[in-house]
Order: C-alpha cells, then sequence, then structure tokens
C-alpha cells in the first residue's frame, strides 16, 4: 500500500459504515422489485410466487384513480418547487437589506425553527388551527365576515393548505442557501449603481438577482428530480378519505394498497414505476445543472 493510500485509509473507514447502512437499506431491497412482475403470495414467498409479467403495470393504468393520483403528485411537487424557489429569494433579499444584525439573526432564527419540527408534531398543530370550528384561522376569517372554511376537508382548498403549509416549514431553510450566495455579491457594484442614480429595486434586479443567477439555476434544475415526491410524510398526517380526490399522491396509494390492502404486487409495480421515472428526472435535472450552472457530481 502506497503512502498516498496510506493516508487516505481513515476516509475510507470513516465512510464505511455509511455505506454498509446504505446497503442494507436502499440495495438489499431492491430485490424486493420482482414482486412487481409476480402475483406475490406471502405464503409462498418471491421465489415460489406466480409469475405474471406486465399484468400488474396494466391494471395499474386500468384503475380509474391512477391518473388521478399521478396528477395530483405532479401539481403538489410543482407547486412546492415554484413557492420553494420564490418565497425563499424574495425572503433573502429582503432580510439582505436589513441593517440591524440582531434584528436580522432573529427573524431567521424565527423562520428556521420549524424545519427542526417533524410532521408529526406540525400536523397536529396545523390540525387545531384551521379547525372550522375552534381554529384560530377561521375565528379571524369570522371576524370580517367570511364564513368557516374546511382547510384540510375541502379538496378545493386542500392542495394549497399543502403547498403553503410545506413552504412555512421549510422557506428559512433555502433562505440560508440564498443568504450565502448573496453574501458573495462585489458590494463595489451596488455603489457604483448608487452613484448611477439607481434605487433600490434598480439594483435588486440588476445586480443582486444576476448576481445569485447561478445558484438559483443550480437549486431549479436540481429540483426538478423531486416532481414526483409531493411529500409522503406531511400528506398522510394531514390527508383523510374526504380529499383522496385532491390530495392522494402516488407514495400515499402505495402505503394503502402495500400495507393496508395487502396488494403487495400491485404496490410494487406503482413504487418501481416511480422510481424509474424519478431516474429518469434526476439524470435530465443533473445534466441540465451541468450545463447551465457548470455543477458536476463526478
Amino acid at each position: 500500500m502506497n503512502a498516498k493510500r496510506l493516508r487516505e485509509l481513515p476516509l475510507h473507514l470513516m465512510i464505511l459504515p455509511g455505506a454498509i447502512i446504505v446497503f442494507i437499506y436502499h440495495y438489499i431491497p431492491l430485490g424486493g422489485l420482482v414482486m412487481a412482475f409476480q402475483k406475490y403470495m406471502p405464503a409462498r414467498g418471491i421465489m415460489s410466487s406466480t409469475w405474471v409479467g406486465w399484468r400488474n403495470f396494466e391494471y395499474m393504468f386500468s384503475l380509474p384513480s391512477t391518473l388521478e393520483v399521478f396528477w395530483n403528485t405532479i401539481f403538489i411537487a410543482v407547486m412546492k418547487i415554484v413557492a420553494g424557489l420564490v418565497v425563499p429569494i424574495f425572503t433573502a433579499i429582503l432580510l439582505n437589506e436589513v441593517s440591524r444584525a440582531a434584528f436580522k439573526r432573529t427573524v431567521q432564527t424565527m423562520i428556521y425553527l420549524p424545519h427542526f419540527l417533524s410532521w408529526t408534531i406540525l400536523a397536529g398543530i396545523l390540525i387545531d388551527i384551521l379547525s372550522p370550528g375552534q381554529g384560530i384561522v377561521n375565528q379571524m376569517l369570522g371576524w370580517v365576515g367570511i364564513q368557516p372554511i374546511f382547510f384540510l376537508g375541502d379538496n378545493d382548498w386542500f392542495p394549497y393548505t399543502i403547498v403553503i403549509s410545506n413552504e412555512w416549514k421549510e422557506f428559512g431553510f433555502s433562505t440560508i442557501v440564498y443568504l450565502a450566495a448573496l453574501s458573495s455579491v462585489d458590494p463595489a457594484l451596488y455603489e457604483s449603481a448608487v452613484i448611477d442614480g439607481a434605487g433600490r429595486w434598480r439594483q435588486t434586479w440588476h445586480i443582486t438577482l444576476p448576481g445569485i443567477r447561478p445558484v438559483i439555476v443550480l437549486l431549479m434544475t436540481l429540483s426538478l428530480g423531486q416532481v414526483l415526491n409531493a411529500g409522503f410524510e406531511q400528506i398522510f398526517n394531514l390527508y383523510s378519505p374526504y380529499v383522496y380526490e385532491s390530495g392522494d399522491i402516488i407514495d400515499t396509494m402505495v402505503y394503502r394498497m402495500g400495507l393496508l390492502d395487502a396488494q403487495y404486487s400491485l404496490s410494487t409495480a406503482v413504487g418501481l414505476l416511480k422510481s424509474v421515472v424519478s431516474l429518469i428526472l434526476i439524470s435530465v435535472s443533473y445534466g441540465l445543472a451541468s450545463r447551465f450552472a457548470n455543477y458536476r457530481i463526478f
């Protein structure tokens, strides 16, 4: 073993536990994907179950709810991606204009805290504050003459409630990324703009946004790989049969089919299709990131 390999040995030993965990929980279970092409019977096991080829996929697309579930997933995920770009950028620009460091740090801490709470905790909070009967949000709407809204039980409101609550939880974390990018913009550009008579809005449009454009493009392209991930944990804790029409997504559909209805082969087929499409989207997004933001993994 040469000197270079000997120096790198501690680094390889440090990564070994993580690699073992990934192998156990991510690679070994891949063998179970053969259930998507079987009529899986738990009593027989994978090796003895009957092979049915593409029949599970054909049946999946024949279900009346399949296209609805895929549409819900894409619709909610795309709205989350758009909100996840616009809100943090806007917040970061506003915070960047704050001159008082103590106030700026306080605001950053307040908007960052929800990121550390699980959806199990936040779901209980949201169910209470959005309750049509005693929720504080509907009480405030009643003060201005608006009838109570069942945010978590109305198909017209549920997707938007999901997006807004998700952004409330996560935008503080994303804001830090853009604040870091803003710190790299040359202050001399702003000084020159002031001399030329540019106001705050023109400085933002012609200096701030172009200065962080590589980061915006990078995060936007990388987010394309999450189009089929609408957030299982959040929706699972907030939805109900009342909003299956607008809130049921691929992950919750797989959960109900596989664990509640014991349709293991069908749920595996749905999950496999999602994984294949997600792999394609992730590959495309990394290709776009490499081309437009000069971002490469290897």
